[in-house]
């Protein structure tokens, strides 16, 4: 750039003119128009980083990445201006590159947060408000730092997980897509009519205003277990409404069945004895078979022993 520079501002009597020094007022004039054009990229590059961090990450750090954006521009800018200022830049470039070996080997960890906090600001896998899950950690993001990301878990407390951390590890977004599944496996007793509870409950969950229509919600007997037909029910709804739906739902779905006479069974046992399943009372004091009876084994009474020995 310098030499394009030099070539469009020779050959001019005045601005080949010393300035001061060695600079020329052509000089002094190519430096002015990096300034000028390094101050209006510097402008624009700061209401790009604004416009797209808007609503995404803390605004104090969007600032501050903002302020971080221009001050290199306008390093940038002095770098390639120097030259036709006659500024010699050796003795600085080698001491700033040993002080900046010295910082990078005694601050990895935090340089590294902060390249991966400029990568999420980027890349945005995840938004202020978010409900997620990351290292175990379930809850919303509260911040989004350069260094760090806090997160807000369902009981209100606050986990701080490093950037480098959150970039590097595997991020679940409930909230990413706009609508969100949730199922309920029910189980009916075998004496009721599964078309008839999938009727029921189809009827309540069109009546919610927050059960979508599209993608359709699906019912069918899924299991045929020991105690029940259970049947799977699988709900769409807006992502932010997600929790409450599937509380509602549930509490309403059970009350219908209620309503109408399914039977919702728990877990019990059935003993059948076969075919002497009909002599089987409830065993009683006093009363009753007895456990080898039971188990149909031919105990004599007393008296029909007595009979038999005489």
């Amino acid at each position: 750039m310098e030499n394009i520079t030099l070539e469009l501002l020779t050959g001019n009597g005045f601005l080949d003119t010393i300035f001061i020094g060695e600079i020329t007022y052509g000089n002094l004039l190519a430096a002015i128009i990096i300034i000028i054009a390094t101050y209006i990229i510097g402008k624009f590059s700061s209401n790009l980083v604004l416009r797209v961090l808007a609503g995404k990450v803390d605004p104090n750090n969007s600032l501050f990445l903002v302020k971080l954006v221009k001050w290199v521009l306008y390093f940038v800018g002095f770098l390639i201006a120097s030259p036709f200022l006659h500024i010699d830049l050796s003795g600085l470039m080698v001491a700033g590159g040993v002080v900046a070996i010295a910082l990078g080997f005694a601050s990895q960890s935090t340089l590294s947060n902060f390249v991966a906090g400029v990568l999420l600001m980027f890349e945005r896998p995840v938004t202020l408000g978010d409900n997620i899950s990351v290292n175990g950690t379930d809850g919303y993001v509260q911040e989004i730092g350069l260094l760090s990301t806090t997160i807000r878990t369902y009981a209100g407390i606050f986990v701080r997980i490093p950037n480098d951390s959150m970039f590097s590890s595997d991020i679940t977004n409930y909230v990413a897509h706009v609508a969100r599944r949730f199922d309920y496996d029910i189980g009916i007793s075998y004496s009721n009519d599964a078309d008839k509870a999938i009727t029921i409950i189809k009827d309540v969950i069109q009546k919610h205003p927050y059960a979508l229509e599209n993608p359709a919600p699906t019912i069918y007997v899924d299991l045929l277990a020991p105690n029940s037909v259970n049947l799977k029910v699988r709900i769409w709804s807006p992502s932010g409404y997600w929790w409450d739906v599937r509380t509602e739902l549930l509490w309403k779905i059970f009350k219908a069945l209620r309503t109408a006479g399914v039977d919702i069974p728990f877990e019990q046992l059935t003993i059948w004895y076969g075919e002497d399943a009909t002599k089987v009372k409830p065993l009683l004091k006093g009363d009753g078979f007895s456990p080898d009876e039971v188990l149909g084994k031919s105990v004599k009474s007393p008296e029909n022993a007595n009979k038999a020995v005489k």
